[in-house]
């Protein structure tokens, strides 16, 4: 931070720490150290438990959207610091940015006068909180640095240590289309997540929940904001949907509205279809200099100029999908970035409406191709047709959310 030290010798050190890990101590100073490289927001003045949720990345995760202003539609307060795409995943904050006007770089005093007034704000990393993580995360990107469990771990509980939270719900992802796809690697994140927060203070649960399918239908960013609208009106996709609302159940218990995690579900469910949250959402979009229309006319949000429809070679069943080489092929359409300076194009994506176990016939539409042009079409297409498998037998595809961890998981893991 202080630029004694170039990115080139900061970019051996990522490498040495994916090679070779990091002990409890040395983690626990990188999370310290990162955590202290900018301000650490006082949310005393937001009355209320303040509880943030995560996601380890995926591709056509947006429950982020959708969870938010949920969660504090029911009285709990979100404030919600996210970061760009990684690697194959999409970013929380390049979708937001594709809302006309909406700004995700609010100050820390505006961060916490929004919460104050209306209890949700969905910013990016600043140069106020966490200003170390912002330099590493654009690093690890570019640097096939990204898939290590103490670089990932300290990234995300540095800034969520900075936002001043109360607790945290992470969402961890598992299957081929995450950073960590095997399930001892995924659990290991999650306790070694929960243990830097029990250390520091902070409740935290882990949901793992399955990344060997993209979550809901839309991969790309404003595809990816039009389908969590969908959601807000209570009309998302049903995988979509199910992951919101166990996360959403999790924060409302963490935060004290709700007793079980029954009680929370339900009512997160009735305030998704009474419009609750679709109205704290258009007061987020409001409050951060965006166009709140796009909740009532989707495409208003940046479209594509070429569509191309992606058709299945066979009769069968939908056996598997390579997430990751989806996610690859929506980065090189535009949809994520490469390097460091590379522009998103906000309109690209794909909609792909099978998931594995789907029965499909041939020459059926099993995908819509979103591109800029010509070479973006057939690029898209290909990817889609070779990383969607389709053959006889059955699938056999990870449920959808695999595992809860908590902090009592972690002490008798220890144990």
């Amino acid at each position: 931070m202080h630029g004694s030290v170039t990115e080139y010798q900061m970019a051996a050190f990522l490498m040495a720490v994916f090679l070779r890990g990091m002990n409890a101590e040395e983690l626990a100073t990188l999370v310290d150290v990162m955590t202290g490289s900018g301000a650490v927001a006082d949310l005393s003045s937001v009355a209320g438990v303040k509880v943030d949720k995560h996601s380890t990345g995926g591709v056509g995760d947006k429950t982020s959207l959708v969870v938010a202003p949920l969660v504090a539609a029911l009285g709990v307060p979100v404030p919600m610091m996210s970061g760009r795409g990684l690697g194959h995943t999409g970013g929380t904050v390049d979708k937001l940015e594709t809302i006309p006007g909406f700004r995700t770089d609010l100050s820390l005093s505006e961060f916490v006068r929004q919460l104050e007034r209306i209890g949700c704000a969905l910013i990016a990393q600043t140069d106020e909180i966490a200003p170390l993580d912002r330099r590493l995360y654009a690093l690890r990107d570019v640097t096939a640095t990204v898939e290590s469990i103490p670089l990932i771990a300290s990234s995300i509980m540095s800034k969520k240590l900075a936002e001043g939270i109360d607790a945290l719900v992470l969402d961890v992802k598992l299957g081929n289309g995450a950073f960590l796809p095997e399930p001892e690697r995924a659990e290991a994140l999650a306790r070694t997540m929960i243990s830097i927060g029990h250390e520091r203070g902070r409740d935290i649960v882990a949901l793992v929940t399955a990344m060997d399918r993209p979550l809901g239908y839309a991969i790309g960013n404003a595809l990816e904001v039009e389908e969590a609208v969908l959601a807000l009106r209570g009309e998302g996709p049903e995988d979509l949907v199910e992951v919101t609302l166990a996360l959403a159940a999790e924060m409302l218990v963490l935060g004290g509205a709700c007793d079980d995690l029954a009680t929370a579900r339900t009512t997160a469910g009735t305030a998704l279809a009474d419009g609750r949250a679709l109205e704290r959402m258009r007061a987020v979009i409001e409050a951060q200099g965006g166009n709140p229309a796009i909740l009532d006319d989707p495409a208003l949000l940046p479209q594509a100029p070429m569509r191309r429809s992606v058709e299945a070679e066979r009769d069968g069943i939908v056996l598997e999908m390579d997430v990751r080489s989806i996610g690859s092929a929506a980065v090189a359409l535009g949809a994520g970035r490469t390097r460091l300076d590379d522009t998103i194009v906000p309109g690209v994506g794909f909609h792909i409406t099978v998931k594995p176990g789907d029965s499909v016939q041939a020459r059926e539409r099993i995908a819509t191709v979103f591109a800029s042009d010509e070479a973006g079409a057939q690029l898209g297409t290909g990817a889609l047709a070779a990383a969607i498998r389709i053959g006889d037998g059955e699938a056999a595809p990870l449920p959808l959310i695999a595992r809860r961890i908590t902090l009592e998981d972690v002490r008798s893991s220890v144990a």
